[in-house]
């Protein structure tokens, strides 16, 4: 295959590409084209690829640049709470395992002493007043009374842990 090279061939592929062919070019200039074949496959091609990209720019049609811009700040914004959730997600991770363990140790604890808090918690509401007088004057921590300080200080230092979790993996 021998590729030619014509002498109109520049003078067609600036009047293709300025848009000007077939209307506003000379007669000799248009039959030269069709007999010349390196002219005709020049523009064969190039009407072909114009065809084509008007075919694909009236099928995308651009949005407006304030819908694209309020879609990249919302992508933007999404990104932001997903990265805050990230530490906050490990320090409830955290919390519920810390959690979970300090209630197993209460179980095996009250398994051992055979469930001792059980009429503490039906005598609850009859005596609340002398359960509170009893509790500031005993010092005894094995009785019922030492599981009102365990449990609030067990879920008081769950929440404390979870918190300083959360602060200490916190990057920003």
């Amino acid at each position: 295959m021998i590729l030619r090279s014509c002498a109109h061939e520049k003078e067609v592929a600036a009047l293709l590409a300025s848009g000007a062919w077939p209307h506003a070019v000379a007669s000799d200039l248009q039959a030269h084209a069709a007999a010349c074949r390196t002219c005709a496959d020049l523009v064969l091609v190039s009407k072909a690829f114009q065809a084509a990209r008007a075919r694909s720019t009236a099928a995308a049609p651009l949005h407006s640049p304030g819908t694209l811009w309020w879609r990249a700040q919302l992508r933007r914004r999404n990104a932001a709470v997903e990265r805050v959730g990230k530490p906050l997600l490990g320090a409830q991770i955290f919390a519920l395992v810390l959690n979970l363990l300090l209630v197993a140790g209460f179980l095996v604890a009250q398994a051992r002493s055979g469930l001792s808090w059980l009429p503490w918690l039906q005598q609850l509401p009859q005596s609340a007043l002398l359960y509170i007088q009893g509790f500031i004057a005993s010092t005894d921590f094995t009785s019922a009374s030492s599981l009102a300080v365990l449990i609030p200080a067990l879920a008081t230092l769950a929440i404390l842990s979870g918190v300083l979790v959360y602060f200490a993996s916190e990057k920003n």
